[in-house]
């Protein structure tokens, strides 16, 4: 997208909307009239002189130079995920040091994944909220659902037409263009390496460049190794907040390239490591649960009621048989469940 041309384009702009039936009519204004009209046309034209007025209030402009408010990120990821220490600490290494480069060498590819109800598209939400103030209604992110946007098995090759000619045309409108893919476990395999071009090191494609964009991925896929890694830490007697990113990293990855059910199988973008962070969401425990009943109490406008958030919690389905350590669906039906309460 090219900068705007604060003064010339609103000047000239509002010269051809205000200024020229201005002067046509000028003989029929008394002087008092001619100058009201004139100091209006200067008050706007000044208006849309300052970036922050103009896209601010009047449009949703491109925030490709907007630096990024690291404490709100930092607040928001603390305030509203739970139980999700690594993910915590890596989208937020992971933003503020991608946002922070004006020069990066590549855009930004985040994988996000674990079990349903863990917290995978809240945190994109919260990535989203935090660089356009619109969240997932700006215009400048896009969100695929595998099995709305690309459901036939037959129409791959069209879809990676269509996937291309989507991320160039958006890109060239606005370099910090967000994407999102979410139910990668359910997108055919090899049709993600459409975008392969599009995450590597490239200074530009055809005059355009990728570099400033900011990709995710949301998956189930892999949930299983976290969990099972998960379970062998705390059968080791090992604390939660002991399992570090490279306890899972390489077994994600490597599970996610053999796994012909997920949208990675055999992927180039995990064989030439075009993915920066491969993000383990780890599965909910019953405290956890229960913070988010709180949570969904104070978005309704509710008091926090802690016996109350304990009923909804134990509600929930937990598994392994045995210990009912995790829970089978995270967060994912509290809203349901508290509102048979309310």
């Amino acid at each position: 997208m090219a900068p705007v041309r604060w003064r010339s384009t609103g000047t000239w702009l509002l010269y051809l909307l205000l200024a020229v039936p201005v002067l046509h009519v000028a003989v029929c204004l008394e002087p008092i009239s001619m100058g009201i009209a004139i100091a209006a046309a200067s008050a706007i034209t000044g208006y849309m002189s300052f970036p922050e007025f103009y896209c601010g209030r009047l449009v949703e402009c491109c925030q490709v130079d907007k630096p990024l408010n690291s404490t709100a990120l930092q607040t928001d990821l603390r305030e509203k995920l739970f139980g999700q220490h690594l993910a915590h600490d890596i989208i937020y290494r992971a933003l503020t040091g991608f946002m922070s480069n004006e020069n990066p060498k590549k855009p930004l590819a985040l994988s996000l994944h674990g079990w349903t109800g863990t917290g995978k598209n809240f945190v994109s939400k919260i990535i989203v909220e935090n660089i356009y103030d619109l969240g997932m209604n700006s215009k400048f992110v896009h969100l695929f659902v595998s099995t709305v946007h690309f459901p036939h098995n037959s129409l791959i090759p069209l879809y990676k037409d269509q996937l291309q000619s989507w991320i160039r045309g958006n890109t060239s409108r606005c370099a910090r263009s967000i994407f999102i893919f979410d139910e990668m476990d359910k997108l055919h395999p090899g049709l993600i390496d459409a975008i392969k071009p599009f995450l590597d090191y490239y200074d530009n494609i055809d005059g355009v460049s990728y570099r400033k964009a900011i990709f995710i991925f949301l998956s189930n896929a892999g949930g299983e190794l976290i969990n099972r890694q998960m379970l062998e830490f705390w059968n080791d007697g090992k604390k939660r907040e002991d399992l570090e990113l490279k306890d899972v990293e390489n077994v994600l990855s490597v599970g996610l390239f053999n796994n012909n059910n997920s949208g990675f199988w055999h992927s180039g973008l995990i064989e030439k490591n075009l993915i920066d962070y491969f993000v383990p969401f780890l599965p909910l425990e019953f405290r956890h649960v229960k913070k988010c009943v709180l949570a969904e109490l104070r978005h309704r406008g509710l008091e926090e009621d802690e016996e109350l958030a304990s009923r909804v919690a134990m509600e929930m389905t937990y598994s392994p048989k045995d210990t009912k350590l995790f829970s089978d669906k995270g967060c994912k039906t509290v809203s349901a469940k508290l509102s048979l309460h309310l």
